[in-house]
């Protein structure tokens, strides 16, 4: 019910070009969000495989969990159905990173890899993508080399602890995507420490923002933030500036 008051209010709120003055979001709104972004044959096929694999595999969570099953044990295809960012989202982080000219990026979240693949598909790029569940953490390398990617770097462990040294190695990162864990206190600690690598032009996206309420308090606390000048709602996900040359601003995008 959480989840279907949060759509009602983001329809009855969102705008598009139209209400849309300023140049910069008007120009990201119309050439990132409302471009028609190209398929990926190739990783659309191996979606489509992981929607159709019956296997269960035993599942090692240390988030807030699936908000469609209780159980340890799922299918990689029910996983793929209701736990993978949508392909309409992957493919327009994947045109945002072209658009922004962007080589470093981090994920948080690696599931089965398929928007991990989307992340990494111009091989300038450089991914660094966190998985705790090393059985799922399986699937996506295999998936990876399936595609033949040698520009994704998959660190397997519980992110709490592996956060914090990828963090001391990397260096800044200009696109970082947080889709795990979906807990109040983690979100914002994670949020925290990435921003000590990020730099004036780097960008955040944090997934599920009215997965819970949990995750809307999260999102109402960074969005009121003082480092975070531009924040845009598009419901699947919402997107953080740090960059002190935009006045604050909060959109609600329709998208």
């Amino acid at each position: 019910m959480f989840q279907v008051i949060s759509f009602l209010i983001y329809w009855l709120k969102r705008v598009d070009e139209h209400s849309l003055h300023a140049p910069f979001i008007y120009s990201f709104f119309t050439q990132v969000l409302k471009q028609k972004h190209s398929d990926s044959p190739d990783i659309a096929q191996i979606h489509q495989q992981m929607l159709s694999d019956n296997r269960s595999i035993q599942l090692t969570d240390f988030g807030a969990g699936s908000r469609v099953s209780s159980s340890g044990q799922r299918s990689i295809r029910s996983i793929a159905k209701y736990a993978s960012t949508p392909v309409k989202f992957s493919k327009m982080m994947k045109h945002l990173i072209h658009h922004f000219q962007f080589t470093e990026v981090l994920e948080l979240g690696t599931s089965l890899g398929i928007n991990t693949l989307y992340l990494s598909s111009d091989p300038q790029v450089k991914v660094t993508t966190l998985e705790g569940d090393p059985n799922i953490a399986k699937i996506a390398s295999d998936n990876f080399k399936a595609s033949k990617r040698e520009n994704i770097a998959l660190i397997v462990g519980n992110i709490d602890e592996t956060l914090p040294k990828v963090l001391k190695n990397e260096r800044k990162v200009d696109l970082v995507y947080i889709d795990a864990n979906h807990r109040f206190e983690p979100t914002l600690r994670y949020f925290d420490m990435i921003l000590l690598n990020c730099h004036s032009e780097s960008i955040i996206i944090l997934d599920d923002i009215h997965w819970s309420k949990e995750m809307a308090s999260a999102w109402k606390n960074l969005i009121s933030r003082p480092e975070v000048t531009l924040s845009i709602d598009v419901f699947e996900a919402g997107l953080l500036w740090i960059n002190p040359k935009l006045d604050k601003q909060h959109y609600i995008l329709n998208f």
